[in-house]
C-alpha cells in the first residue's frame, strides 16, 4: 500500500466525529470504512467485547 493511503483506527474513547476530525487535521480524506468485531476467549467460547472501526484515508494533494 502506498504512503498516499493509510488506515486509521478509531480509539476506544473517541467518537466517530472526533476520529474524522483527527484524520482531516492530518491532511487525509476518508474514502472507506470497515468494522471488525473483537472477541475475548472465555474457556472454549469466544465472547464479542466491542466493534473496531477503521477508516481509510488518502493524502490530500
Amino acid at each position: 500500500m502506498s504512503k498516499q493511503k493509510m488506515w486509521f483506527d478509531r480509539e476506544e474513547d473517541e467518537t466517530l466525529e472526533e476520529c474524522l476530525e483527527r484524520i482531516q487535521s492530518l491532511g487525509y480524506t476518508v474514502v472507506a470504512r470497515r468494522e471488525k468485531p473483537l472477541f475475548k476467549q472465555v474457556g472454549e467460547e469466544y465472547i464479542p467485547i466491542r466493534q473496531q472501526t477503521q477508516f481509510q484515508g488518502i493524502k490530500n494533494s
